[in-house]
């Protein structure tokens, strides 16, 4: 907690240097992505991790959070690191935060690794791999216990810092580990300073109306409220249901929100929002 109020008090500091300019003009909106990759393949099981790149290239996010990525990870993605080789695609930063850092398969190898990501055009100011609660896809006889895969990175943008997390809850049809899990997240939330500008991302694996992601919305707005449009996210070829998110901190208004229209890259299509500084109303 000493490193992040060291590093945020030095961004309050770089941005009131920027003040005179930023006064002069009303700010641009922050476009903000949330992608499930399924590790660069899509739902014809061809990895391209190209084609994922030209679909956040011409979202033209500023933000990327990304899940299922892999790390050196295994044959279906080459072995490829594959938020490293993202980002240099795009000309952008990266956090890279591994749920499962396991031994190599082959003496000499890299770790192999597979989690979420964060990309960014935007200078990163601080990261931190949270824990949540999981029940491991790599163990035989899971049990429940803290397990990291929760990304957090402070982008410095023209709005001021923004704490940006990208998550990954359980896909089981039981929701007792989301529910869990959505605990967890809101208390990692409430350690952020008062008055934070929050984005949280990801695949929550559940409908919006979903009892475990109710405490959610006590907190954090779903950049889809209100929209007519269902906003279904999966499967991408013929989506049914809508678990991929954008959601926001109060301080932040929702201009507006799309689900991108791709079926090919991934088996999840990808959700953009624009969001500007201010409460909603102002």
């Amino acid at each position: 907690m000493a490193r992040r109020s060291t590093l945020l008090a030095l961004v309050l500091i770089l941005l009131g240097s920027f003040a005179p300019i930023a006064a002069a003009a009303t700010p641009p909106a922050l476009r903000i992505m949330t992608f499930n990759i399924r590790s660069g393949t899509g739902e014809d099981d061809r990895l391209d991790l190209a084609r994922t790149a030209d679909v956040i290239r011409a979202s033209g996010a500023d933000v990327v959070g990304l899940q299922e990525v892999d790390q050196h990870w295994a044959a279906r993605s080459e072995f490829r690191d594959e938020a490293a080789d993202l980002a240099a695609l795009l000309s952008m930063r990266v956090f890279f935060a591994p749920i499962y850092d396991l031994p190599p398969l082959s003496p000499g190898a890299p770790d192999r690794r597979f989690g979420v990501a964060v990309l960014s055009r935007l200078p990163i100011v601080y990261t931190e791999n949270h824990l949540l609660t999981r029940l491991s896809t790599q163990d035989p006889n899971p049990v429940p216990k803290p397990m990291p895969g929760f990304a957090e990175a402070v982008v410095l943008s023209w709005i001021g810092p923004v704490h940006v997390y990208v998550t990954h809850l359980d896909f089981r049809p039981d929701p007792a580990i989301r529910a869990t899990q959505v605990a967890d997240t809101l208390r990692i939330l409430a350690k952020d300073h008062p008055g934070a500008r929050q984005v949280l991302l990801g695949d929550f694996n559940a409908e919006p109306a979903a009892p475990e992601l109710a405490p959610l919305w006590d907190r954090l707005h779903d950049a889809w409220a209100g929209n007519p449009d269902p906003g279904r996210t999966y499967p991408a070829s013929a989506p049914a249901e809508r678990i991929d998110y954008i959601t926001a901190s109060p301080n932040l208004r929702v201009l507006n929100a799309a689900v991108v229209n791709n079926a090919v890259a991934s088996d999840h299509r990808p959700v953009l929002a624009e969001l500007g500084s201010g409460w909603p109303g102002d």
